[in-house]
């Protein structure tokens, strides 16, 4: 397939695009590259990508693609209560004419990048499926909803959307991120020897790592139609779903001569469920995760002890989202609106003159 990947270079993106490519796709991505300065390796694939903010597509974005894959966003729930009227406009409102465009070109799959979050506050007493209700407790997570229920209203004979709900994402990625549960508790194992818990640690999660994310998305990508039509998945494993202090005991074990502690002001977390992933399995018999959640933390403890990693790197903005992108207006990169302002640009901290970010 000729396939458009929107958001091929974050933290996902930086690794679905190699995968496509050994399916032997043919891939264009399209990226508005704001993390541009927060690689964590420069393995970058050099397919053809547009820097173009995905509010600002025009017909001729979609022409000639057999499928898009999309995947930008305001990436999680953090970034996404930066402000909520812009997490509508991007994650919605843009998504939904993205498709639309998709459709109007003869685009026959639409693989949207959901998310786990859409079932937010629904307990850990039991395991939530695909027809649970869909009870999202922040702007993200709502924005996912929204998006999937305009691209249902879109779906006919030659337009088929599927959703994939990504549990909670961990592993390396050129373009990797620390404010995620697991690769956050590691880096902190690894750099202070402390297990840094932010919340009392009850909140249940469903971790994936994204090589299985990306897995998933070969798989809809070679399924029958007939079995992903406006169809939504979780994505992950059902015997992946833990409590936030059970990782924190889990990294304990893997990153030698570290101690768990909790924050001093960490409360409940109103984010909380437990997955069951049984309908992906029983879809796709040949999709099998390949990494569970030791596994993972022994890759990104490998990683971090490579590079040298250190505390205020993580928790700063160069891998932090919201720090990152709240930099980068403050020294007048972004305007309010989250859009590169004309020939400035950002590099290694410093202002300098790029006529090519628009």
């Amino acid at each position: 397939m000729h396939i458009l990947v929107t958001g091929d270079k974050g933290y996902i993106g930086a690794v679905m695009v190699p995968m496509l490519l050994r399916e032997e796709h043919t891939v264009v991505g399209l990226d508005c590259d704001w993390f541009e300065q927060s690689a964590f390796s420069q393995s970058l694939s050099t397919v053809p990508s547009k820097k173009k903010d995905i509010r600002d597509l025009d017909a001729s974005d979609l022409a000639g693609f057999d499928a898009v894959v999309h995947l930008a966003a305001l990436s999680n729930d953090p970034l996404g209560d930066l402000n909520p009227a812009l997490t509508y406009e991007i994650n919605h409102l843009a998504s939904v004419r993205l498709a639309k465009l998709a459709k109007e070109n003869g685009v026959q799959r639409f693989l949207f990048s959901s998310s786990c979050s859409t079932y937010g506050a629904a307990g850990g007493e039991g395991l939530v499926n695909e027809e649970a209700e869909l009870q999202p407790v922040t702007p993200y997570g709502r924005s996912k909803v929204l998006v999937e229920q305009d691209l249902v209203k879109l779906a006919d004979s030659s337009f088929s959307p599927t959703f994939l709900r990504n549990a909670t994402a961990y592993g390396v990625s050129p373009r990797l991120r620390f404010d995620l549960v697991l690769n956050n508790l590691v880096a902190w194992a690894v750099t202070t020897g402390r297990i840094h818990i932010k919340s009392d640690g009850t909140p249940w999660r469903p971790i994936v790592h994204i090589e299985d994310i990306c897995r998933a998305f070969v798989a809809m990508l070679n399924a029958p139609r007939e079995l992903i039509h406006c169809e939504a998945f979780n994505v992950g494993a059902t015997e992946e779903n833990y409590r936030i202090r059970d990782l924190a005991d889990l990294v304990n074990e893997v990153v030698p001569g570290c101690r768990v502690e909790y924050a001093k002001d960490g409360g409940p977390d109103k984010r909380c469920y437990r997955v069951d992933f049984s309908k992906i399995a029983n879809t796709f018999p040949s999709f099998k995760p390949q990494w569970n959640a030791r596994k993972g933390a022994r890759q990104l403890y490998d990683a971090i002890q490579q590079v040298g990693l250190r505390v205020e790197d993580f928790e700063g903005p160069k891998y932090q989202r919201i720090s990152h992108i709240q930099q980068l207006i403050s020294r007048g990169c972004l305007d309010a609106n989250l859009r590169w302002r004309e020939n400035v640009g950002i590099e290694e901290g410093h202002l300098q003159t790029t006529p090519e970010i628009r």
